[in-house]
C-alpha cells in the first residue's frame, strides 16, 4: 500500500510540475474535460422541452454516470491532497477556489436525493451544474494567475462593493422620493426603486421604468455619469493587479 501511494504521489507531483497552461494533460483530465463538455451540452439540449421529453431517460442515466465520476474525482483530489501534505493538503484543496466547484457541482444532487426540495429551491440547485464549466480551468495557468490577481486586491474589492451598494441605495431612496408623486406605480418604494438604481448604475439602463420629472431626469443623468465610475473602479483595480501578477510569474520564470 505505501508503494502505491508513493508511485501515486510522484505522478501527481510530476504531472503537477511539469504542466504549463493547459500543456501535457493526463488522460484522466483529459477524459473529465471531455465530461464536462458533454454535461454542459446536455443541460443546454435539456432545456428543449421536446428532447427532454424525448430523450429525458438517457440524461438521468449520464447524469447519473457523471455524478458518481465527479464524485470520485472530489475524493481523489482529496486522497492527493493527503498524501501530498496529510491533513493540511486536504484542508488547502477542500477550502480552494476549485474544491469549492467541484464540491458545488455534485451537492445539489445529493441533496435532491436526501432532503425533500421545494421545487423552485430544486431548480435553483440545478443552476449550480453550471459551476462545472469552472472545472475547465483547472490547469489554466492564466485562470490561476487571474485568481491570484483577485485573491491580492480582495479588501480593495470589498471596499468598492460597499462602495456601490451605498450608492444603490441612495439612487433608490432618492428617486422614490423624486418620482413615487408622479409615478406611484413606477416608484411605489424604495425597495422597488433599487431596480431602477441598480441597472442606471450599472450603465444598463433597459428603460421599462425611466424618471419624468426634471429634477428625477437630472438625477438620473447624474446616476448615469456616477455609474460609469462605480463600473471603472473594481475594473481597474483588477487590471492593474492582474498585469502586476502577470509580471511577478514572468521575473520568477
Amino acid at each position: 500500500m505505501l508503494l502505491l501511494n508513493t508511485i501515486i504521489f510522484n505522478l501527481y507531483r510530476n504531472k503537477v510540475v511539469k504542466k504549463v497552461g493547459l500543456k501535457k494533460t493526463s488522460n484522466f483530465d483529459a477524459f473529465i474535460y471531455l465530461l464536462i463538455i458533454g454535461n454542459i451540452l446536455a443541460m443546454i439540449l435539456e432545456s428543449h422541452i421536446s428532447i427532454k421529453n424525448k430523450f429525458g431517460y438517457y440524461f438521468n442515466v449520464f447524469e447519473l454516470i457523471s455524478i458518481i465520476i465527479f464524485t470520485f474525482e472530489y475524493f481523489y483530489r482529496i486522497y492527493l491532497g493527503y498524501l501530498d501534505k496529510k491533513w493540511k493538503g486536504i484542508k488547502g484543496y477542500v477550502f480552494s477556489f476549485f474544491g469549492i466547484i467541484d464540491l458545488i457541482s455534485i451537492l445539489p444532487f445529493y441533496l435532491n436525493r436526501f432532503i425533500t426540495l421545494d421545487g423552485r429551491f430544486f431548480r435553483i440547485l440545478r443552476l449550480f451544474r453550471l459551476t462545472r464549466i469552472f472545472k475547465l480551468g483547472r490547469e489554466s495557468r492564466a485562470l490561476k494567475l487571474f485568481i491570484t490577481a483577485i485573491s491580492s486586491v480582495r479588501s480593495e474589492l470589498y471596499f468598492t462593493l460597499f462602495l456601490s451598494i451605498l450608492t444603490i441605495l441612495f439612487s433608490a431612496s432618492a428617486i422614490y422620493f423624486l418620482e413615487n408623486e408622479a409615478q406611484p406605480d413606477a416608484f411605489p418604494s424604495i425597495t422597488s426603486s433599487l431596480w431602477w438604481a441598480t441597472v442606471s448604475l450599472a450603465t444598463v439602463g433597459y428603460g421599462d421604468v425611466v424618471p419624468i420629472t426634471d429634477l428625477g431626469k437630472i438625477f438620473a443623468g447624474i446616476i448615469s455619469l456616477v455609474g460609469i465610475g462605480v463600473v471603472a473602479i473594481p475594473t481597474g483595480i483588477i487590471s492593474a493587479s492582474f498585469v502586476e501578477v502577470i509580471l511577478k510569474d514572468k521575473e520568477r520564470k
